[in-house]
């Protein structure tokens, strides 16, 4: 059974950073790729970062790129997302998720309705 805890949210001031890191259990990472979602309050589930296992692509979604970075650490079975320069339209609970797509675009384009784990609350303001 696939598990994920994600970890590292927090109250940040706008222009702030945080690095969320996601353990996951039951599976085997590198045989995954990962990607982290975002669900805010009435708005749909988006990908921000997916990154693949073989050749590890990234993908990012417009309103994160330059300021998110997406990394793994097969290792540890543990995915990580470091955030910069957030922002208070960033505020959301965000989510691991592992697919075998193999496709960062593809996988980052799925509108998931539930997830694994509990995610982990970000909230940007002043």
């Amino acid at each position: 059974q696939l598990q994920f805890v994600e970890s590292g949210g927090a109250l940040v001031q706008p222009g702030g950073s945080l690095k969320l890191s996601c353990v996951g259990s039951g599976f085997i990472l590198d045989h995954y790729t990962v990607g982290w979602f975002r669900k805010a309050p009435g708005k749909e589930s988006e990908g921000v970062a997916c990154l693949s296992s073989s050749d590890r692509r990234t993908y990012y979604e417009d309103s994160v790129k330059g300021r998110f970075t997406i990394s793994r650490d097969d290792a540890k079975n543990t995915a990580y997302l470091e955030m910069n320069s957030l922002k208070p339209e960033d505020t959301a609970v965000y989510y691991c998720v592992v697919t075998k797509i193999s496709s960062v675009q593809a996988m980052c384009a799925i509108k998931f309705e539930e997830y694994w784990g509990q995610g982990t609350q970000v909230t940007v303001s002043s």
